[in-house]
């Protein structure tokens, strides 16, 4: 069979790249490629309800007590301001709830344009803004962002202390100042049941300790229930794109199912469901469990409930109003005589998913850091890459040394596939005029180019293999680069202040193309023009693709290019000039 390696090579590597690109997609939460895309959330139904008062439809027995809000004095709501040295909150008085969340040493990217930045030459950058801070959690009704971590009580025997019921705070300090943690106290009484919320905020730690005190200040015994609930809208992140897409939903973690990510549409369409059917919302995830963590995760950050463990919980998502989700554990505190006292400790992780923080905050919470279907993979290779960072202090440079290594780990498989790729090249001419001789006769044809490659001992696959035994490596470092918010931001010389974001000036993907160019230029020509043509295509049609990846991954690939060409050029002056073939 006449196989021309070449053209099985950049088969290969084109439908990789096809492949992984779709892979991605699904696994973020997004449409296939191959599927037609859902049609997009409407803004401008977000708009019409406000979320922190339409979600008390998402928890039993918050619906009665908006409903009995009515029938008593209006309340003066407050937003009190806890700022520490990493983050800055803002709790509404009003149910106790987290309506916003500012991390202080982390700025939202704004991606910088081709040739000129944002309103340059090609007018192509996505909605940042360099000097602000990034945002989790909010309310904003203008581009429909609900956001909100909201925590309370219900019971069967009525209306309980809930995030919509008042709260009043009890004095104290609002910042962190030369203290190592500051705390805020909300309470509030309602159906006989006190609840005292407690929010203690530490000095460098993305950790908020949520405490809630359940007093029973009735004569009859009550049998609350505990819920935590992250509400978020079903919006796409700002900047969404094909080529730069992210997942941004609900996930959760138990020790039986492990690691589970959900979809907003899915959610929409359960709703949907349970609305046409008249039955519960189908709850396609784990249930009940003693332990994990429910989340909102997002590209590079997460927030995340931790509840007391040990503790049975129920584990519940819903739709909370148009186009707004919810995702709640539910913890009942058993039966509470009167006069009697129930506490339960809860932690709320709202911050950056670096891979530290994360181990210590909860078991499980690393998986955020969705590597795909090559975690395995993944995972130690960014701890090799995090050391060698901690010897360089520079993610660019970490980057070529690490790319280094891999071509030394890698040297034999690569240059098996060049040395066999460069006696390819030696018997070019004879296989050309086994092609002219038998060109009417194609079985003949296949038949002498396989006696030729077995007398000139050429494996015809050889110059694919390595680059086959390599593409999990290079796809596990994609979804490490994508993957890790420490590289977020990170800058390495001149240009390029961002190794997480597409180069600017596309400088790296024009190198690529170079480089690409050279290497097609040292292997053998295809026989047929077409292919050749399509050989010498094929670096400039992957060099535009990579105008949309992030620069640290395009800076593999050329550093790794580079390393190739020197050792291809090496390997090919060894074997010598083919001679001219006989006839």
């Amino acid at each position: 069979m006449d196989i021309n390696k070449r053209t099985i090579l950049w088969i290969v590597f084109a439908v990789s790249l096809v492949v992984l690109w779709n892979n991605w997609q699904v696994s973020t939460g997004h449409p296939s490629m191959f599927a037609p895309a859902p049609p997009a959330a409407k803004v401008a139904e977000a708009k019409k309800a406000d979320a922190s008062a339409s979600a008390a439809a998402a928890v039993p027995g918050a619906a009665a007590a908006v409903a009995g809000a009515t029938d008593v004095a209006p309340f003066k709501a407050e937003r009190i301001t806890i700022t520490t040295d990493v983050v800055r909150a803002d709790i509404d008085t009003q149910g106790g709830v987290i309506k916003r969340l500012e991390l202080l040493k982390f700025k939202e990217n704004g991606h910088p344009g081709w040739f000129g930045g944002c309103g340059g030459l090609f007018k192509w950058c996505e909605p940042g803004d360099n000097t602000k801070n990034v945002v989790l959690f909010d309310v904003d009704a203008g581009i429909g962002k609900t956001y909100l971590a909201q925590t309370g009580l219900y019971g069967p025997s009525g209306a309980l202390p809930n995030h919509t019921s008042p709260f009043v705070a009890k004095p104290g300090p609002r910042m962190l100042d030369n203290g190592n943690q500051v705390q805020l106290v909300l309470e509030s009484e309602e159906g006989g049941v006190k609840l005292t919320k407690t929010f203690t905020f530490k000095r460098n730690d993305y950790v908020i300790d949520v405490r809630h005190d359940v007093t029973n200040v009735g004569a009859a015994p009550v049998t609350p229930t505990l819920y935590l609930q992250l509400a978020h809208d079903g919006n796409k992140p700002a900047g969404d794109s094909f080529f730069n897409s992210s997942y941004t939903g609900p996930t959760l973690y138990t020790e039986e199912k492990h690691y589970e990510k959900l979809k907003f549409d899915t959610l929409e369409k359960e709703a949907a469901e349970a609305a046409k059917t008249g039955k519960p919302m189908v709850q396609d995830h784990a249930v009940k469990a003693d332990n994990g963590w429910i989340a909102i995760s997002q590209h590079f950050f997460v927030s995340a409930f931790i509840p007391q463990p040990k503790l049975t919980h129920e584990i519940e998502t819903s739709k909370i109003a148009s186009n707004v989700y919810g995702i709640a554990v539910k913890q009942p505190l058993g039966t509470i005589a009167p006069g009697a006292t129930v506490s339960n400790d809860a932690k709320l992780f709202s911050g950056p998913q670096e891979a530290k923080l994360l181990d210590e905050t909860a078991p499980g919470l690393i998986l955020v850091r969705d590597y795909g279907f090559l975690a395995m993979i993944a995972k130690p290779m960014f701890a090799v890459i995090n050391y060698i960072h901690s010897l360089l202090g520079n993610w660019g440079w970490t980057i070529i040394v690490f790319t280094i290594l891999i071509k030394l780990l890698f040297f034999p498989l690569s240059a098996a596939g060049y040395r066999s790729m460069a006696k390819v090249k030696l018997v070019t001419p004879k296989m050309q005029a086994i092609r002219e001789r038998y060109k009417g006769d194609p079985a003949k044809m296949n038949q002498a180019t396989m006696e030729l490659y077995k007398a000139e001992k050429i494996n015809p696959l050889g110059g694919c293999l390595p680059i086959l035994v390599q593409m999990p490596v290079f796809i596990s470092l994609y979804y490490v680069l994508q993957s890790a918010v420490e590289i977020r931001g990170a800058p390495w010389i001149g240009w390029i202040t961002d190794l997480a974001q597409h180069d600017p000036y596309a400088i790296l993907p024009v190198l690529y193309a170079i480089s690409m160019f050279i290497t097609t230029k040292l292997n053998p020509a295809p026989a047929d023009p077409m292919q050749a043509k399509m050989m010498l295509f094929m670096p400039l049609a992957f060099s535009v693709m990579f105008f949309f990846f992030p620069s640290g991954l395009v800076l593999y690939w050329v550093v790794n290019n580079v390393l190739s060409i020197a050792q291809q050029y090496v390997i090919s002056k060894k074997f010598g000039t083919p001679a001219p073939a006989k006839a």
